[in-house]
């Protein structure tokens, strides 16, 4: 009787676990954003969960795409660009360079760039990304140009900020 009691636990134990690992219910990302003194540009290092984003992507085209492929780089880029940018203090979006993406089974990475400047005070960052997908989706932004990095939060209700 032991046995099959035990083996009955550990049954239970594992399709909860399994359930468990399944169940994404928590859904961010962050990007990191900082000043690089020796090439003298902005970059900015996106991380957001494979899952959702190819969740996401083939709900806006329809199909499953590999982000491991080079022909799914285009469409994730043109919703990257569509609720990802910056403007400037005069209120004018700031040129972000693609620089490319590496995708794994657990995260994708997006690398971006602004040549050649560092970010002023005031700027506007508008970060929508999987916000309009996913209502509970949270983003961090971490910002280190000058002194000490400032953390912004974006979500549903706050997807567009400024720096100090």
């Amino acid at each position: 009787m032991m046995p099959r009691a035990l083996s009955l636990t550990v049954a239970a134990v594992l399709a909860f676990a399994g359930a468990a690992a399944s169940a994404h219910n928590f859904h961010m990302g962050i990007a990191d954003i900082s000043y690089n003194d020796r090439t003298g540009n902005t970059e900015i290092v996106h991380t957001y969960t494979a899952h959702d984003v190819a969740t996401l992507l083939a709900n806006v085209y329809g199909r499953n795409l590999d982000l491991g492929q080079a022909d799914s780089e285009a469409p994730l880029r043109r919703y990257v660009e569509k609720q990802f940018y910056l403007e400037g203090p005069d209120r004018k979006r700031l040129p972000l360079n693609w620089v490319g993406v590496k995708a794994d089974a657990d995260s994708i990475v997006i690398f971006q760039e602004i040549e050649g400047r560092k970010l002023a005070p005031a700027t506007r960052i508008h970060n929508a990304l999987l916000i309009d997908f996913l209502p509970s989706q949270k983003n961090t932004v971490n910002l280190q140009t000058d002194g000490p990095v400032q953390t912004l939060i974006f979500d549903q209700g706050s997807i567009d900020q400024t720096t100090r």
